[in-house]
């Protein structure tokens, strides 16, 4: 039985980041937190899973900083916005992942000239918090769908608990594209 709080309540939309086809038979959305030890695993999980799926998928990003945990997530999760506005979210989102150990506003202001930012811009808009609203409203989406915790994958809609490996989730997508009604 599904409960309200296994469902997607926000649709995945032009908010969103999205990497892949959104037509794709299998719409993976992760709710992540760049201080997370286990979403830096999920991480690699996902360029696995991207690569293995190609077409098949489409993956969507959604911050969910847990700033009792984690105090570099959020302002992290806003450089990931920042650098999304200057059109390089992906590239940031694996800049903060693979130097998850160096998230301080310093380490941050290194990787904007790394990834081709506007600096001036980028540094601006993370002073100013300009995208602490967008990282909020990740963030109350997830705690309207029941995500408590991070990482956590909703699978075409439908929350996805099983085990963190890339056979697992290659079973669960082949199992929703199964499960769905012909196009």
């Amino acid at each position: 039985m599904r409960t309200a709080a296994s469902v997607l309540t926000l649709p995945v939309g032009s908010r969103d980041h999205i990497r892949g086809p959104r037509n794709a038979p299998v719409i993976l959305v992760e709710y992540g937190d760049y201080e997370c030890p286990y979403c830096a695993q999920a991480y690699l999980l996902m360029a696995e899973l991207e690569r293995i799926a190609g077409d098949r998928m489409c993956y969507v990003f959604r911050n969910f900083p847990l700033t009792n945990a984690h105090p570099r997530a959020q302002q992290a999760a806003e450089a990931a916005e920042a650098a999304g506005a200057q059109g390089r979210f992906w590239e940031m989102h694996g800049v903060l992942y693979e130097h998850q150990d160096a998230l301080e506003p310093d380490d941050l202001a290194e990787y904007e000239a790394v990834i081709g930012l506007d600096v001036r811009r980028f540094v601006a808009e993370l002073t100013e918090h300009r995208y602490a609203a967008r990282v909020r409203e990740d963030f109350l989406s997830g705690v309207r769908s029941g995500v408590n915790g991070t990482p956590t994958f909703f699978m075409n809609g439908l929350r996805y608990d099983g085990p963190r490996d890339v056979p697992s989730f290659l079973a669960a997508m082949e199992e929703v594209t199964e499960a769905q009604p012909a196009r």
